[in-house]
């Protein structure tokens, strides 16, 4: 994209490390991240998207020697090693964001537009769902791991996604309701679970992700006191980078008519577009954060210090993450405990 370049590429997997050469020509393939972190010099940018339990330490390693920072989500398995994290980045005055792209799905933009424009009138409900349908547990797959540190399991996994966009949309959560389960056989961790969410703002949100949906609900479904908007069907985005498409492409993010969402009351539902799916947004923020910062052209150890100007905000501050996780650990205490949490 514009105004970045790929540099380098941490792999130690043979296999990966030809697909890394053969869709980015020139880019240099290093074979741990010790060997990123002694090349600082010569990066601005670390985009940490290594398994869960390696988010803290990689992070922690990137901000020591100076270098901007993305962070997959989850931004950490818990509360502490987030804020430990975002401590590490504001001492050291790097721009750090945490990867909620979800934020720029076609059919969130949609709905903040919508809302903006009046359409819904006062939003009192959102519900927000992923409906899966893979009924046998993959044990080779770090993520249906038991063990803490992998933070593994949907509420990590697209819970965050979930609990991101409700935050960004509706308000800090006041309270938390949760139902964490292991349905499938063998499970370790959790695939099914349901929060319901009071805002700040008034507005309750009510969230859903399950391995076992053989037959999928809709994905969104915005309920206000004037009409709702329900859409069915995932984000094309993801499917379609899948399949070797980029951003650049011509309408990339883009969905058909048939797949819009419906905008209206029982009697009156019409069809609305659904605006352009833009993951690029995400890196498009986090270049000009970087710029406004003053490290755009100083790599590594010349990042600006803690006493730089704040300037362009990163796309998703490292507080969205921690907040995303305080819920989360708040849906772990009430399905265990069986009661209503307040935050």
């Amino acid at each position: 994209m514009r105004g970045l370049s790929l540099a380098s590429v941490v792999t130690s997997n043979p296999e990966r490390a030809d697909q890394a050469r053969a869709a980015h020509p020139g880019v240099e393939v290093l074979a741990d991240a010790d060997a990123l972190f002694g090349a600082a010099g010569s990066h601005d940018l670390v985009v940490v998207a290594a398994p869960n339990r390696a988010h803290v330490p990689l992070g922690l390693a990137a901000v020591e020697a100076g270098l901007h920072l993305v962070v997959d989500k989850p931004l950490a398995a818990n509360v502490a090693d987030a804020r430990r994290l975002a401590d590490a980045a504001d001492a050291r005055g790097v721009v750090a964001s945490v990867f909620h792209n979800r934020r720029w799905d076609g059919d969130f933009l949609t709905l903040r537009r919508l809302l903006d424009e009046g359409a819904l009138g006062e939003l009192v409900r959102l519900e927000l769902r992923f409906d899966r349908w893979r009924p046998e547990v993959d044990q080779s797959k770090w993520r249906e791991g038991g063990a803490p540190e992998e933070a593994g399991g949907i509420l990590f996994d697209l819970g965050s996604h979930l609990i991101d966009q409700a935050l960004e949309l509706l308000g800090p959560a006041m309270s938390v309701y949760a139902e964490v389960r292991r349905l499938r056989a063998g499970a370790e961790v959790d695939d099914d679970i349901f929060l319901a969410l009071e805002h700040s703002s008034g507005a309750r949100s009510h969230l859903s992700a399950t391995m076992l949906a053989a037959q999928p609900g809709p994905s969104l479904r915005a309920l206000g006191s004037r009409a709702a908007y329900v859409k069915w069907g995932l984000d094309v985005q993801e499917q379609a980078l899948r399949s070797g498409a980029r951003p650049r492409d011509p309408g990339f993010g883009e969905e058909p008519p048939e797949a819009w969402g419906l905008l209206g009351t029982e009697e009156d539902a019409q069809p609305v577009e659904t605006a352009p799916g833009r993951y690029v947004e995400f890196y498009e923020q986090m270049e000009r954060a970087i710029r406004a910062r003053g490290g755009a052209d100083a790599a590594g150890a010349d990042a600006a210090g803690p006493d730089a100007a704040p300037g362009e905000p990163p796309p998703v501050p490292l507080e969205a993450g921690i907040a995303a996780l305080r819920v989360i650990e708040a849906a772990q205490a009430s399905a265990a405990q069986r009661v209503v949490v307040p935050l």
